[in-house]
């Protein structure tokens, strides 16, 4: 039997098949306006006999076609068990929360921390930022990287923050050097959860940050430790769900 599963993000949504623990096939579209039109766009063509949702639209999901959902904790567990089971912890970084996820040497998850109560450190606020020194999303992690300085912003509020970026560029700062700046204020945030729950052992960074290099970049520089990125980090929680399905009886 195929099993999938599917995450519905804020930004993205993400379907992986699998067959006997393997990875048959995995696919991604934008989340856009109308996440409902988007996921019946991505499942036309997908063969699978049973799916379960993940994600922030898990609930919308499971009312429409009248499946099981997962919480994001317990997939991004399985699914990175599957990919390194040496890790120990994860790290993370969506567009609307971050998360920090400890396992145990079975694979199950002990403990984590989530901020989901705001847009701080997360990819809405670093999407924000960028739009508002006149970067793409793709461009915004390699130009903060060549930064002559680091400029500190002090607030982390998106509105405040914003208006702070404003303000650092009418006084004539380098846009790259502001980047940096708002790089390692997300940075210190994820570092400080980690720190919190991290027990030692690899880290892996997952979820759609992690595609940022700046961000991957100075988080190994902050914790002094090797951070591992998945091949395709934003498919690591629809993985899991996918492998929780087929292992349910």
């Amino acid at each position: 039997m195929r099993h999938a599963g599917i995450d519905i993000g804020s930004r993205t949504i993400e379907c992986v098949v699998v067959e006997d623990g393997a990875i048959v096939s995995t696919h991604q579209t934008s989340t856009t306006f109308d996440p409902m039109t988007e996921i019946r766009k991505i499942l036309r063509g997908i063969q699978f006999d049973r799916i379960m949702a993940t994600g922030y639209g898990r609930n919308l999901f499971e009312v429409a076609f009248e499946a099981p959902t997962v919480t994001e904790i317990k997939a991004y567990g399985r699914g990175v068990r599957h990919l390194y089971p040496e890790a120990s912890t994860i790290l993370d970084i969506g567009g609307q929360d971050s998360k920090c996820i400890v396992m145990g040497v079975n694979g199950k998850v002990q403990k984590f921390e989530m901020n989901d109560r705001c847009a701080a450190g997360t990819g809405k606020f670093l999407e924000v930022m960028a739009e508002a020194l006149n970067f793409s999303l793709d461009e915004f992690g390699p130009r903060a990287l060549h930064a002559e300085k680091s400029l500190t912003v002090n607030a982390m509020c998106t509105v405040f923050a914003e208006s702070e970026v404003t303000s650092l560029v009418s006084r004539g700062e380098k846009r790259e050097d502001i980047a940096l700046g708002l790089h390692k204020a997300v940075v210190k945030r994820a570092a400080g959860m980690i720190r919190r729950l991290w027990a030692g052992g690899p880290i892996v960074f997952a979820g759609g940050v992690a595609r940022n290099t700046c961000i991957r970049t100075l988080l190994e520089e902050e914790l002094r430790v090797a951070v591992i990125v998945p091949e395709d980090p934003q498919s690591v929680g629809a993985l899991g769900a996918a492998l929780l399905l087929e292992e349910m009886k």
